[in-house]
């Protein structure tokens, strides 16, 4: 059985592994060597730089500003979505009433609930945030008509137009449109729990406050983390940047006074605005590392023994 084990390993993955060393691993050597050069983008030309674009990036105000948001993003999105999608699974699964012949179950309409909650993932990203653009709009935007509806028509917000609300504003977008995802996750993940284990938990007079907290998010918890970590890469990549960019106000998105910038809009402003792909790609390592550091930091606080049923 030992007789050529590792040439049949090595045969199954050399082909995978070639194609990601191409299509992942090149990539990023090439965006750190382009940062230390002057490259436009556009022209097959280059020369060497050193370390410039680095010091202009510590220098460049909108990069700290964009650093601060993508931070923001990283640490409360996870935190609101993971929280709001936790509360929602084990209500749908295990939050309901005692009922005849079940003493552990879910609410009333836990199955319609799923199906709600996983709608907004249905919807492209970019349709989520024209959506929600359309109901920002502070002239005729469902929100502020809703307000006049309700005799809170001197309370008119701009919204997206107002430099403490943006933010937020965006952050709102991203919650809804993912939250659903992760309740259908964590439901899957609470179903696989034995119910044994819930219903000698009631026999012994604990709640579901405690129920939650000393058997569903402990027998959860690799699957929370890796939903930890799967949200802040979303909060630090393509979503961030696709709500931002069409949502906020201003000629190259990002919000009033770059109250909604965050990295992956910048890379993508420098890089295909000015012409400057060397700077852009040196924010772009900048994001790289903030990721990568995320995903070790949050990998690191959650380890924890690993516990089976």
């Amino acid at each position: 059985m030992q007789h050529g084990k590792y040439r049949f390993i090595v045969g199954f993955l050399v082909v995978p592994l070639a194609l990601y060393a191409l299509f992942v691993i090149w990539p990023f050597i090439q965006a750190i060597f382009y940062s230390f050069t002057n490259w436009t983008g556009l022209s097959p030309e280059f020369k060497m730089i050193g370390f410039d674009n680095y010091s202009r990036m510590l220098e460049d105000d909108v990069f700290w500003k964009a650093l601060q948001h993508s931070l923001v993003f990283a640490v409360v999105l996870p935190l609101v979505t993971i929280g709001l999608a936790l509360f929602f699974a084990f209500m749908i699964n295990v939050g309901g009433r005692r009922r005849k012949g079940a003493a552990v179950a879910g609410v009333r309409g836990s199955g319609f609930y799923k199906i709600v909650y996983f709608f907004p993932q249905v919807l492209s990203i970019a349709i989520v945030a024209l959506l929600f653009k359309f109901a920002y709009n502070p002239s005729d935007g469902a929100i502020n008509s809703a307000l006049k509806a309700v005799g809170l028509g001197s309370i008119q917000p701009e919204w997206l137009g107002d430099p403490d609300l943006a933010l937020i504003c965006v952050m709102v977008v991203l919650v809804w449109s993912t939250v659903g995802f992760f309740v259908v996750l964590f439901s899957a993940g609470m179903a696989s729990i034995p119910r044994d284990f819930y219903e000698a938990a009631l026999l012994d007079g604990a709640n579901r406050f405690t129920t939650f907290f000393r058997i569903t998010l402990p027998l959860l918890w690799d699957t929370v983390q890796s939903g930890w970590i799967y949200m802040g890469i979303l909060a630090l990549g393509a979503e961030s940047f696709a709500v931002v960019h069409i949502m906020t106000v201003g000629p190259s998105g990002g919000g009033p006074d770059y109250s909604t910038i965050v990295l992956p809009l910048y890379v993508y402003q420098k890089a295909f605005g000015p012409g400057q792909a060397a700077y852009a790609t040196t924010i772009g390592v900048a994001l790289l590392l903030v990721t990568l550091l995320f995903a070790a930091v949050v990998m690191r606080l959650g380890r924890r023994e690993r516990l089976e049923f």
